[in-house]
């Protein structure tokens, strides 16, 4: 049995058998319990603690653990309704609402409930993330001299020098910025580039999370199309010319939902037309380390092409690792760059030291390219069984692009499917599913899922789940 399921098992036993001690009296001993359950010490320390968060246990060092006492009764809840006329008297005046949809966001994080095949997940599986590497860079990065002190607000120089690398071109180490994350990187370049209330070009679809970001800020996210070489230039000198944006954000590599690359001939173009206009790309490099098997040579970054400061590249380690190995870094030229900076400074201080000096380690180790050539290997052929399954036993949905890279497929489906009432169905099959809409910032062209491969346990879990669909929504699936 799986380690969390293990300790969800033992803490729902435990729960239950409270009620045979007074409060106060002292539950069976840590070794009692591994004995009688035949679990690891580990699973009875994590599930006491997960009980002590609840307020059900105390524990005491060197004593055990002991049953809480009853929590004083609760006050009467208070009145919260004068904050929905404070929250809107201050968006009155904004020119673009700055009220948060997270659903879109949402619906990767959360974990479905036991026995749900997890085709909406944004991470890889915890069985391709490389935990004894992390654990391995985690433990040698806690030993480094100085390893618990404040780092440089930019970031660790090893590391920055590390992500200057990767980026490639003139891109150096003092034009890197270490984040946390890149939702976190996302937040603070949209932040530095456009006041509120204005606009800023985002590809269509796109993901979610940038949309939801852009609208926190108070600005208006205005759609280019993509298509399977990536957002079309002519569109996009459009929309520029329509709006007087400043700022279009975009995802050249393996694009989030549709998988699409920027086609070489279209790179130089975004590129002038963006420049032509007075204005930034964001580059959201989000998975270049997911690449397949079978994808041959990766065109660099567009920030590698750039010798003017168009672009600000963001990129990150958390897709390839784990969604808690948030390091990821901010890259520009010019005076942007002390924006960014002075942005991220007041937002978050600077990344925890201990994790840049793990991210060091563990890049740095043997077990890097490794877990990098196994994921790769992996990602190809759980892409491959997930198209044979969907042809197979949904062949009335559209699947015209199957990417080399990333994690996930974006099937079209037939004219007239409800997405919300299939996403429903398909729940109550056993699978969760994350519909298309979401992805779009205006009115879709039409309905589509976002069927990931990465957060399921293999490949009979990949035909499982495409079964269980093909039985969600008969009328939907023409079944």
């Amino acid at each position: 049995m799986h380690e969390r399921s293990s300790v969800a098992d033992l803490v729902a036993v435990l729960r239950r058998e409270l009620d045979r001690y007074s409060p106060g009296g002292k539950l069976p001993s840590s070794r009692a319990l591994v004995d009688r359950f035949r679990v690891s010490p580990v699973t009875v320390s994590r599930a006491l603690a997960q009980l002590a968060a609840e307020g059900l246990v105390v524990t005491r060092p060197g004593a055990g653990a002991f049953r809480a006492r009853p929590r004083p009764s609760a006050a009467p809840a208070g009145d919260t309704s004068w904050q929905e006329v404070a929250l809107s008297a201050d968006g009155a005046a904004d020119l673009v609402p700055r009220s948060v949809d997270a659903s879109g966001v949402l619906v990767s994080l959360a974990a479905p409930p036991p026995g749900v095949v997890e085709f909406n997940g944004g991470y890889l599986h915890p069985s391709l993330q490389p935990e004894r590497a992390m654990a391995a860079a985690l433990a040698r990065a806690g030993r480094r001299p100085g390893a618990w002190g404040r780092p440089p607000m930019e970031g660790l120089p090893e590391l920055r020098e590390w992500f200057a690398r990767g980026i490639g071109g003139a891109i150096t180490a003092a034009e890197v910025l270490v984040t946390a994350g890149g939702q976190s990187a996302l937040t603070t370049a949209l932040r530095a580039l456009a006041p509120p209330g204005t606009p800023v070009l985002v590809e269509s679809p796109t993901y979610p999370g940038m949309l939801a970001i852009a609208r926190a800020a108070g600005l208006r996210p205005v759609p280019v199309p993509v298509d399977a070489d990536g957002v079309r230039p002519a569109l996009l000198a459009d929309a520029f010319r329509a709006t007087g944006a400043r700022v279009f954000v975009c995802q050249p590599l393996f694009q989030n939902p549709t998988g699409a690359v920027l086609a070489p001939e279209r790179r130089g173009e975004v590129l002038r037309i963006a420049r032509a206009a007075g204005a930034f790309v964001v580059e959201d490099d989000f998975v270049r380390r997911l690449v397949h098997e079978d994808a041959g040579p990766l065109p660099a970054p567009l920030a590698a092409d750039d010798p003017d400061g168009v672009v600000v590249h963001v990129c990150s380690l958390t897709k390839a690792t784990s969604p808690s190995f948030r390091v990821s870094a901010l890259a520009a030229r010019g005076p942007v760059l002390e924006r960014l900076r002075a942005i991220q400074v007041v937002d978050t201080f600077f990344v925890p030291r201990p994790l840049q000096e793990a991210a060091l380690e563990l890049v740095g180790s043997p077990a890097w390219p490794r877990h990098l050539r196994a994921v790769s290997a992996e990602l190809r052929a759980r892409r491959d069984a997930m198209t044979s399954a969907l042809r197979l036993h949904l062949p009335e949905v559209s699947l015209p692009h199957v990417p080399s890279g990333g994690y996930h497929l974006w099937p079209r489906l037939p004219e007239g499917t409800d997405e919300r009432a299939l996403t429903a169905a398909a729940l109550r099959a056993g699978v969760a599913i994350t519909p298309g809409r979401p992805y779009f910032s205006a009115e879709p062209p039409a309905a589509h899922l976002r069927l990931s491969f990465a957060a399921v346990a293999g490949v009979g879990e990949i035909a499982e789940g495409v079964r269980r669909l093909r039985t969600a929504c008969p009328r939907a699936w023409g079944g």
